[in-house]
């Protein structure tokens, strides 16, 4: 039975609480009572960043995209809340990797 995710977002916009809550939320509303393969999933994530980019493709306006770009990490999260991927972390030791990369990391495209 789905749960009422009906409460207020707590106004901590950590990456641990967004992953808590996206992950709390996808759960209750029955996204985790099966199985689902990380291919999945992660070609989920994926299918959103498409839609994004017809949105851009469109023309629709700025908040369609971002819109778009929420459901990515939405996905994102929900899939580290249910993995216990440290996204935070990770997030902060490539922020310091690509510090200290070359300039456009040495590509030409």
């Amino acid at each position: 039975m789905p749960k009422n995710n009906n409460k207020k977002i707590a106004s901590d916009t950590t990456v641990d609480n967004l992953i808590k809550v996206c992950h709390e939320i996808a759960k209750g509303k029955g996204w985790w009572d099966k199985e689902r393969s990380d291919g999945e999933v992660i070609a989920l994530m994926h299918s959103e960043l498409s839609e994004a980019l017809e949105a851009m493709r469109n023309s629709h306006p700025k908040e369609a995209l971002a819109e778009e770009l929420a459901d990515c990490c939405i996905r994102i999260f929900d899939y580290c809340g249910q993995k216990k991927i440290d996204l935070g972390e990770a997030l902060l030791k490539k922020i310091e990797k690509n510090k200290g990369r070359p300039y456009r990391h040495g590509k030409v495209f």
